[in-house]
């Protein structure tokens, strides 16, 4: 007999059992792509550490372009110029201007620029201004981006590309960031077979270690496969404790239900605790979530579509906790395409492909059985019926949480 707990019940229990493990490491900037911050990043310089142009043309003092037209120019006489690469040292006269590169120093003194496009050359050492400038235009002064002190990113955040290029303005070439988590997998099941063989009568090939061994290195956990293990409680004991000794968490998949061959969760009890079996969820009611010391120990159902959800709705969170990452999921709205029932008193979760049609977002809903991968191939995403409701009405809106890879 399972004692179901809600999805948010099983949230808050890994929130309350299970903490970030905190090892870090230092990496070089180019490995850092995708790893999760172990710390706070401060500045310690500016960035730019020059006042500098936004466009090709002349820093000027605004309040010698006030009133200038395109019939009444402001004539200002070229100071100098300023060539990309090298510094402004100076200070601009009052009532001159100085011809600037766009991404060039601007001078001491200037507190604009005006782009060249309303300018004139004259030829005679003359600018002609034919647009006044407001104080700050075409300008990006010193520390605008960065100063000493500033946090430009978070201990937890997983850096994007965009964090790389922030961390090498600012010359961090060495970057902080948590340990890899180190996952075991498992699967268990007399009927199954390696993918790259042939399946005999009654036997199927595993699905959910490939599976499983994609999204978990997806997340940027690494994954130690253990193979199939056959429904054997003795054999099944001695590789979940090989696993749990050589890793900071183990999955198996099979055996999570109640049956008499179903003995996961009698060896995650024989080896720590059982915090939880069964999820008030459909696929993936018979999860088991168990804990050996602090490393967590979950036993998935053997359908690959409700393993499929029970990693992304709990084991990625799970593992988000263990290494201190903030992780964020992205929806989006769409229209159902066809009435959708649902299982009373659970959450029932639907795998759906988005297609955009006279500008409104439509989601399809991939019919299928837990027990069919074919459900989940060529998914755009996902989307949940509360537990509370009955189904779906053809075109209701729903939001559609989006395959990002993890």
């Amino acid at each position: 007999m399972l004692h179901v707990k809600t999805p948010e019940e099983v949230l808050a229990l890994i929130e309350c059992e299970f903490h970030s493990l905190g090892a870090a490491e230092q990496v070089c900037l180019v490995d850092a792509m995708g790893r999760c911050l172990a710390e706070d990043i401060a500045a310690t310089e500016y960035v730019p550490d020059f006042d500098r142009s936004t466009v090709d043309g002349y820093a000027v003092r605004a309040r010698d372009t006030f009133g200038c037209s395109d019939a009444i120019p402001a004539i200002l006489p070229l100071q100098r110029e300023v060539l990309m690469g090298e510094g402004a040292e100076f200070e601009l006269n009052a009532e001159e201007c100085v011809a600037v590169p766009t991404g060039g120093a601007v001078p001491r003194g200037a507190d604009s620029v005006v782009m060249i496009e309303y300018t004139e050359d004259y030829g005679d050492g003359t600018i002609g201004i034919a647009k006044a400038a407001a104080p700050g235009q075409n300008m990006i002064f010193r520390g605008d981006d960065v100063y000493p002190g500033k946090v430009i990113l978070r201990k937890g955040s997983v850096l994007s590309a965009q964090d790389i290029g922030a961390l090498a303005a600012i010359g961090r070439v060495q970057v902080p960031v948590v340990k890899k988590l180190t996952v075991g997998v498992i699967s268990t099941g007399d009927e199954l077979v390696p993918p790259e063989a042939a399946p005999g009568p009654g036997q199927v090939r595993d699905v959910n270690s490939p599976m499983l061994e994609a999204m978990l290195t997806a997340f940027g956990a690494k994954v130690i496969n253990y193979g199939i293990v056959v429904d054997d409680e003795a054999l099944l004991s001695s590789k979940m404790t090989q696993a749990a000794a050589e890793c900071d968490a183990v999955l198996i998949s099979g055996g999570s239900s109640v049956g008499v061959k179903d003995a996961a969760c009698r060896i995650i009890e024989s080896m720590g605790r059982v915090l939880l079996h069964g999820i008030a969820i459909k696929p993936g009611k018979p999860t088991i979530l168990g804990k050996a010391g602090v490393k967590p120990l979950v036993g998935l159902p053997g359908h690959p579509v409700a393993a499929f959800f029970v990693t992304k709705l709990f084991v990625l969170p799970l593992l988000d906790r263990l290494m201190g990452k903030k992780r964020e999921r992205y929806t989006v709205t769409a229209k159902i395409a066809e009435s959708v029932s649902a299982n009373h008193g659970r959450a029932q979760y639907h795998c759906c492909r988005l297609e955009r049609k006279d500008g409104q977002l439509i989601a399809y809903p991939i019919r299928g059985k837990s027990g069919l991968i074919t459900t989940l191939a060529g998914s755009s995403g996902y989307f949940c019926i509360d537990r509370d409701c009955e189904g779906l009405p053809q075109s209701a809106g729903i939001q559609v949480t989006v395959s990002t890879g993890d």
